[in-house]
């Protein structure tokens, strides 16, 4: 029987399920869209696509690095309660997904969901994914990666917090027994001060005149006359740059020592330099915005109908 785009979206509709698993579900049942509900239902398709709807802000950021220490990920998996996200299988899952984004050249999330999963290849890593929705009953979202590949330096990494901040930095030259220990401790300067940029030149200049505008509204506010505000807001801009730019910030375990120096002070005892090549901070739920469920509105809502 042949299966129409009608029939599709029919069966999507009724279900919720995506429209590649509804027309593989019709094909399988011979058009029969009873069974085919079936179908999805028993691969736990249509369970986990029902609960789409709902806000996936918890869960784990979890990292990856290859044994022979050139090829890296940090990955966020998102899930809707705590008490999923410290959930075994949940835990294995995003450990799997790292290895397999360091393993892929993939550019984006949706291309690894439709890669053949790294720890079943009868399944893609979507439906890996789905598979664990249908079985724990709630949302889970791969959120977000990103990839570090090196062939003569350094990749570090760690975890804070039980999965709540993950941190991957990169670096070059040095030798690697003191690159090694300087990556450690950038690692966790990363999670504990939260750099959003590496050096002030990657700090845009949008950024950089909001913040002017910021401060220099600060000073008018606190009466200070035309003439100093300037100065001000100068002197508040490289203030900026100290707290959000890497290699300017003070090292958490010596504060008389900027990053930069650090870095300086390691380069002399490997004998070479020793320079960042990048880094990623990722922290569990940053920017989604939970949905908080509002009982009295919702009770009036139900009135109105």
């Amino acid at each position: 029987m042949q299966i129409t785009a009608k029939m599709v979206s029919e069966l999507r509709e009724r279900t919720g399920a995506g429209m590649m698993d509804c027309k593989k579900a019709l094909t399988e049942a011979g058009g029969d869209m009873d069974k085919a509900i079936e179908i999805l239902r028993e691969k736990g398709l249509a369970a986990a696509a029902k609960k789409a709807g709902r806000i996936a802000a918890e869960g784990l950021v979890e990292t990856y690095i290859s044994e022979d220490g050139k090829r890296g990920a940090v990955v966020e998996l998102n899930c809707e309660t705590d008490f999923v996200a410290k959930n075994a299988d949940f835990a294995e899952l995003a450990k799997n997904i790292a290895k397999q984004v360091a393993a892929s050249n993939a550019a984006t999330v949706e291309e690894i969901l439709e890669e053949k999963f790294i720890a079943d290849a009868n399944l893609s890593v979507k439906e890996a994914i789905t598979a664990l929705i249908a079985k724990l009953g709630e949302n889970m979202t791969l959120r977000r990666f990103e990839r570090f590949t090196t062939e003569n330096g350094v990749i570090s990494d760690y975890i804070h917090g039980g999965g709540r901040i993950a941190v991957m930095v990169q670096l070059n030259g040095g030798n690697e027994a003191v690159s090694k220990e300087v990556a450690k401790e950038l690692a966790l300067q990363i999670a504990a001060a939260n750099p959003l940029y590496l050096t002030r030149e990657e700090v845009p200049q949008d950024v950089i005149e909001k913040e002017k505008e910021i401060y220099k509204q600060q000073a008018l506010n606190e009466g200070k006359p035309e003439k100093v505000v300037e100065k001000m807001v100068e002197g508040r801009i490289q203030k900026y740059f100290k707290e959000v730019c890497l290699v300017e910030q003070l090292w958490i375990r010596d504060q008389d020592l900027t990053i930069k120096k650090l870095l300086e002070n390691k380069s002399k005892e490997a004998g070479n330099d020793i320079s960042i090549v990048k880094f990623a901070r990722f922290e569990k739920g940053e920017g989604i915005e939970k949905k908080e469920d509002n009982f009295v509105e919702e009770v009036m809502k139900q009135a109105k109908m």
